[in-house]
């Protein structure tokens, strides 16, 4: 979950902040927005298998569905920043919308793979507006000392949507079909569109004006210049890749054990969300009891432990409740990269987390390409195993890593 760029260099607190009456409606709105996107991220998941029949495709080349919409994912985020920017934030996040509704529509027509592969991609590039755009105008309109339980609320709505678009998708596919499963998610982001244009507080905004893409990529050369960003971008890289590459490939896993279909690949991947919502809940203790460098550790550890699981191919159950706690490893590790990018660039904030997100989606996209590749030569104890060794180790070396504290970027003028 990330961020775009900001209007200008100066501190978020510099500029005049919406009367609080119009916090709430903005939140519900921004929520609206981010369960729509991750609604259609999450729900193809359990259809890979049933996608593979009814297309006459391998299951490994249908998982890389995932690939096609987070790839254009990560690459619109140094584009849509200085976008959003000229043209209005609320503005481009309408249009993504549209078009994200547009082409889930189109997904349920597709006649063969290959089509499907390319609606997707214009989807996971049109999803790419949402979130990011939705953090950055909290950052924009909500007071400081209010902004972190905004985020929260506006988070349980993502996690929201992860956790009912995998086990929408698995549940009903047997009664609608996978076309059926798309239109439904098609007509969730047309509500989240209609829920922008009428829902937004337009009062005061800013005329358009021209995108500054020479300032943004003078922002973004500036950023990955301190040690500290590169740290943080490789490790939600690297995270992206362990975490998020299995869950494609967890429906036709768990088909070829005999141990169900989508409904069931549905439920554990819904377990993941569960445990991201744990986190939500407890994250103020975890906070004040662990700290930075043993939140980190924890995560890695509770991550590593819940992979060796799901890589000893028991029970669906079972698997469900090691995604459980994975959710709460994962944003464990997760949050804290998130919290640490924001104070890397103050004064540019939002370009330093449109690079996060930048990262994490390419390591989401390629993550499915290197796991199928892993499961084909070591099988699943193997390949599932070197990622429990690789996420446990990014805990450890990343709670090394930022011990000190950080040193902002400057930016010259």
């Amino acid at each position: 979950m990330t961020d775009s760029t900001e209007p200008a260099l100066t501190p978020a607190a510099t500029r005049p902040a919406p009367p609080a009456t119009s916090i709430p409606r903005l939140i519900v709105v921004l929520a609206c927005a981010g369960f729509g996107s991750t609604f259609a991220l999450r729900s193809v998941e359990p259809l890979v298998g049933v996608l593979a029949r009814d297309l006459a495709s391998d299951a490994h080349t249908v998982a890389l569905l995932s690939t096609a919409f987070a790839l254009p994912y990560a690459f619109i985020q140094p584009v849509l920043g200085p976008i959003g920017d000229a043209l209005g934030k609320e503005r481009v996040m309408s249009t993504c919308l549209a078009v994200l509704a547009v082409a889930l529509t189109l997904c349920c027509v597709a006649p063969d793979i290959g089509s499907l592969f390319g609606l997707r991609m214009l989807a996971g590039a049109a999803a790419g507006g949402c979130i990011p755009l939705s953090l950055a105008l909290l950052g924009d309109r909500v007071p400081m000392e209010s902004r972190q339980v905004a985020i929260g609320r506006f988070l349980v709505a993502v996690i929201l949507g992860q956790l009912s678009g995998s086990t929408f998708a698995g549940l009903i596919e047997a009664a609608i079909g996978w076309r059926g499963v798309f239109a439904v998610t098609a007509a969730v982001a047309a509500f989240a569109c209609a829920a922008t244009v009428f829902g937004f507080d337009r009062s005061g905004r800013a005329a358009a004006r021209r995108p500054a893409f020479g300032e943004a990529v003078t922002r973004y050369r500036t950023i990955l210049r301190n040690p500290r960003a590169r740290v943080l971008f490789s490790a939600v890289f690297i995270e992206a890749i362990a975490i998020f590459g299995v869950f494609p490939h967890l429906a036709p896993l768990i088909e070829a054990r005999g141990e169900g279909g989508p409904r069931e690949a549905g439920l554990v991947l819904a377990g993941f969300a569960v445990g991201g919502l744990a986190y939500s809940a407890l994250v103020g203790l975890l906070v004040r009891l662990l700290g930075l460098p043993r939140m980190l550790i924890g995560g890695g550890l509770i991550c590593g432990a819940s992979l060796t699981v799901v890589g000893l191919a028991g029970t669906w159950q079972v698997d469900c409740a090691a995604l459980t706690a994975m959710g709460l490893g994962f944003y464990m590790l997760h949050n804290t990269y998130q919290t640490q990018v924001t104070e890397v660039a103050p004064t540019a904030r939002a370009s330093a987390v449109a690079l996060h997100a930048f990262s994490f989606f390419c390591g989401q996209a390629l993550g499915v390409a290197v796991i199928g590749q892993a499961l084909i030569r070591f099988g699943q104890f193997g390949a599932l195993a070197g990622c429990a060794v690789t996420i446990l180790a990014l805990g450890i070396g990343t709670a090394i890593a930022l011990r000190q504290k950080p040193a902002p970027v400057a930016f010259p003028g």
